[in-house]
């Protein structure tokens, strides 16, 4: 069973996870998204939550497809659920 909430922790984790993989800041991918570095940071710390609009430019900044992202998010939540 799906959770009921997106955990916007694992969102950002997720976002990071792939912004290091290619290499780039924070400064670098929000620059390439068009996002400011601050949100860009809160979305990361999971302080904020990326609307598809902000996510959809972050993976075409990172040149990976978003459905990649949601992917990897998706496998984060139920690897959380199993630890509970």
């Amino acid at each position: 069973m799906l959770q009921e909430y997106l955990d916007s922790v694992i969102v950002g984790e997720s976002i990071a996870y792939f912004r290091r993989k290619k290499n780039a800041s924070q400064e670098v991918l929000s620059g390439l998204a068009d996002i400011g570095r601050t949100h860009l940071s809160a979305i990361e710390r999971g302080t904020r939550k990326p609307t598809l609009e902000t996510l959809y430019r972050i993976s075409c900044a990172l040149n990976v497809k978003m459905s990649e992202i949601v992917t990897d998010i998706e496998k984060r939540l139920e690897e959380a659920k199993d630890r509970r």
